[in-house]
């Protein structure tokens, strides 16, 4: 049995995936039912608002989900919200079984659905393919436990670990394949933070290119359907004017800073004050400010002094470089600014998560040993 619910969990959670570009704030959900061995109904959800993929499921199973098996990825909402309570439509459609990756960690959730469900007679199978559901869901279940997002900081670096040549110039270190690559990481982020610095100098809008995603992707999203990530800038000397290119560009924008200016913003802008502490914004600070406003994940593409103060005070969940087979020199810009050490047991440590040749690059994922 046991393998017969793996297999068809490893369905659901294919189905999941379909919703990364758009489901943020909710989680990323997939689900199949199964009657004598046949798929009879299955679905994912798209976007806050639309339907459960529980409820697309049982939709085209119809009457035939009598008796059957559904197999789903995380589990079923048991309160009514913008959309029907799952568990009823569970009950209601006479489903005799239930297989689920993952309990939901929204504390609205966290057992009480199958609690529910168990109390109407549908048996209830746990932890099937756990560790493959919350994966994809990464920054739903960092924020449900911590109350931030899950922290990504991007960077592309030299052989000899430098990010720019001494008077700024980076473009472009990277390949055109893997700058794509960033592109779906921007397409995937509920939020990407940078500086004004880096906004200014790259002269960047930071938004997803639509027309340079894959053509995969683009057959399933058009671009109307496709979700622009909220942009964050941090701007403590105030260097971000309405007439800025990134501004120009509608689309909701953070602005942090450290005191409010009142020049003539847009209505899609908006300022958040952040305190200063150890000479910098207090990160920690802003980042449970992002997670209370429903932000699942944080890409964050910045210079060395930034990236410097999120690795020294271990404020990221994963490193993505972009290594290019270029050398920048002993005078270019260093990875990032921390501290010098006495000890090596001091310095920050990481593992490699992941290693892959991209075009002539190599992109690698590492996370932090806390």
């Amino acid at each position: 049995m046991y393998l017969i619910d793996k297999f068809y969990m490893m369905h659901a959670i294919k189905l999941a995936k379909l919703g990364i570009y758009t489901t943020t704030p909710n989680p990323n959900v997939g689900c199949i039912i199964v009657n004598n061995k046949k798929i009879i109904g299955q679905g994912y959800h798209l976007k806050t608002g639309e339907p459960h993929a529980e409820i697309t499921a049982l939709k085209m199973a119809g009457k035939n989900a009598e008796g059957s098996t559904m197999y789903v990825t995380l589990e079923p909402c048991n309160y009514k919200n913008l959309t029907p309570s799952c568990c009823d439509a569970l009950v209601n459609a006479k489903i005799k079984r239930l297989v689920v990756a993952t309990k939901d960690p929204n504390p609205k959730v966290n057992g009480k659905g199958l609690k529910f469900l168990n109390s109407k007679g549908i048996k209830i199978t746990k932890n099937i393919l756990s560790k493959e559901a919350k994966f994809i869901n990464s920054g739903f279940f960092k924020r449900m436990y911590t109350g931030i997002p899950w922290i990504q900081l991007k960077l592309a670096i030299s052989l000899d670990g430098k990010i720019a040549l001494l008077n700024g110039d980076s473009k472009w270190i990277s390949s055109k394949i893997s700058r794509k690559d960033v592109n779906i990481l921007r397409a995937k982020s509920t939020a990407i933070l940078s500086t004004s610095k880096t906004v200014i100098k790259d002269d960047s809008t930071l938004l997803v290119k639509w027309n340079k995603l894959s053509y995969n992707i683009k057959k399933i999203y058009p671009k109307k359907l496709l979700r622009q990530p909220i942009r964050i800038i941090l701007d403590r000397l105030n260097k971000i004017k309405p007439t800025d290119k990134i501004i120009l560009f509608p689309g909701k924008i953070l602005l942090i800073k450290l005191k409010y200016t009142f020049d003539n913003w847009p209505n899609y802008v908006e300022q958040i004050i952040v305190p200063e502490i150890n000479g910098y914004f207090d990160l920690e600070y802003l980042f449970k400010i992002l997670g209370s406003r429903k932000i699942n994940s944080l890409l964050i593409e910045a210079g060395s002094t930034l990236s410097g103060f999120l690795i020294t005070y271990n404020l990221i969940d994963e490193l993505i470089i972009y290594l290019t087979p270029k050398l920048l020199g002993n005078v270019a810009l260093n990875l990032c600014n921390i501290n010098s050490f006495m000890n090596i047991i001091n310095v920050p440590h990481f593992y490699f998560k992941y290693i892959k040749k991209i075009g002539p690059d190599l992109k690698l994922i590492l996370k932090p040993i806390k």
